[in-house]
């Protein structure tokens, strides 16, 4: 079972058990089956003859796309997942793939072996088969859930607040396949007023309740969404309902708070529950390290004339360096130095740095222009080449404005559990700009903090792609 804490999915998820890994697999497969059998299609088709080279060359594809899918979660649990997601998920990783496919053809100099037409349909079609089956697969798990297969019915015991949320997504979620019989809150736990000895009465009486339902065969599920406090009542319960088919689900209330990153690890053997960690420990860090560097290099490339232009635009027409450095905090609240083209008059770095407002004095007209345009930021992709920042992630503040809002705001440096970003989810969503209000540094700390705890390869490219269309222009960059 995974759980997820204040995001968009579901709280529930009946994710990878035995049988999930089981699915999970079987869809690895008949992916591979499917790249393989649209190239052995597109072959016959064209009647461009079978040959070992276009086997090779389905061996590959299939070798490069099914750990890129895994990585970037196209193998997730459906039950929440949108067909359009998915979709455009299996595009850029059969994008990947085919990349990988062409330079490989060209390095080994057998490019010219294959029908362009061939690979061309295989290309285009393949993403639409791969989808297809998933279309196909979840209409029949819907209609069968819809008309009673496959469902179970669950009972809630637990305090308010994940409790309530708990049952609220069972209620809300009907594809999941539960059906709440009852949503029993535990009054002791609550502090609902009432005499203590009346309360007891009750907390045994419900438990008795919840036995005797069990072992009538009332419900299938029991969720308890307690506090680890109530222990001694919670292995009470669970030593009883070993005297029925109960399958029993613990919801840990560590989820009712806000979280950087959640989840279930072990360590040689011994369970772990993760409070505050980051995503990027051991191959994600690798995977979000390589796309910074070669979406950084990349970039660098192609800016580096405007980069050159900006900085003999800035020198001429202002007195003062080219590039303003700023003191920041970086990954685990480290100082790092990031670099910006000089938008002002003045240099400012000390205990106290004014944030720039609407026609600033501060600001030159040419720096009037690159903020508005986050032109100012391109020397950052530099920061992000030497390990200091990523591309995407919670945009840095001085470390004045740091040692401000970290007293204000609750779980602020959590941000910095990351890389720093050039971009980000708050900012594509509008929170950028000054904070003339407590509020908006919160709201940018909670679309930081989202972010964080629902990190994917496809989010960053989601996020770059969107910080094109609209990211660099706003009413807030000032």
């Amino acid at each position: 079972m995974v759980l997820r804490s204040k995001g968009t999915e579901p709280i529930l998820n009946h994710g990878v058990s035995r049988s999930g890994q089981v699915l999970i697999l079987l869809s690895k497969s008949l992916d591979a089956v499917i790249i393989g059998l649209v190239l052995v299609g597109a072959v016959t088709m064209y009647r461009t003859g079978w040959d070992l080279r276009y086997g090779m060359a389905a061996l590959v594809a299939v070798i490069v796309f099914l750990p890129i899918a895994e990585v970037t979660g196209v193998y997730r649990p459906w039950r929440g997942e949108t067909l359009t997601r998915q979709f455009f998920q299996i595009l850029f990783v059969w994008s990947v793939a085919f990349f990988v496919l062409l330079l490989s053809a060209y390095a080994f100099k057998t490019s010219n072996f294959y029908s362009r037409i061939t690979i061309g349909v295989w290309l285009v079609t393949t993403p639409f088969f791969l989808s297809g089956w998933r279309v196909i697969g979840k209409a029949i798990f819907s209609y069968l859930v819809t008309r009673g297969k496959n469902r179970r019915d669950a009972l809630v015991w637990g305090a308010s607040g994940l409790g309530d949320q708990l049952a609220r997504t069972i209620e809300q979620s009907p594809w999941l396949g539960l059906d709440l019989v009852a949503h029993l809150r535990d009054e002791e736990v609550d502090c609902l007023p009432g005499n203590v000895s009346e309360r007891a009465a009750k907390d045994v009486s419900q438990v008795e309740r919840i036995v005797r339902q069990a072992q009538r065969g009332e419900f299938d599920i029991l969720y308890i969404a307690l506090p680890t406090t109530a222990r001694s009542k919670i292995n009470g319960i669970i030593e009883r309902l070993s005297d029925s088919t109960v399958s029993v689900y613990m919801v840990p209330d560590y989820f009712t708070t806000c979280l950087s990153q959640g989840g279930w690890s072990n360590l040689e053997g011994i369970p772990l529950v993760s409070i505050y960690d980051t995503p990027f420990w051991g191959v994600d860090g690798w995977v979000k390290r390589a796309e910074d560097l070669i979406l950084a290099s990349l970039i660098l490339l192609v800016v580096a004339v405007p980069m050159l232009v900006i900085a003999a635009a800035v020198k001429s027409t202002s007195p003062g360096p080219v590039l303003f450095r700023q003191r920041r905090y970086g990954i685990y609240g480290r100082e790092i130095s990031v670099r910006k083209f000089r938008t002002m008059h003045v240099c400012e770095d000390g205990k106290e740095v004014p944030q720039a407002g609407k026609n600033d004095p501060r600001v030159t007209r040419l720096g009037a222009f690159l903020r508005r345009t986050s032109l100012d930021e391109l020397p950052q992709f530099i920061n992000v080449l030497l390990g200091h920042m990523s591309i995407v992630g919670p945009r840095p503040h001085a470390v004045a404005h740091n040692e401000l809002y970290r007293k204000q705001i609750k779980g602020y440096m959590l941000r910095h559990k990351v890389r720093p970003g050039i971009t980000g989810w708050a900012q594509i969503n509008g929170w950028r700009g000054e904070t003339d209000g407590l509020y908006k540094m919160e709201k940018r700390v909670e679309y930081d903090l989202w972010y964080i705890r629902n990190w994917s390869l496809w989010l960053d490219l989601k996020i770059v792609f969107l910080t094109l269309l609209r990211g660099f222009t706003g009413k807030a960059a000032y």
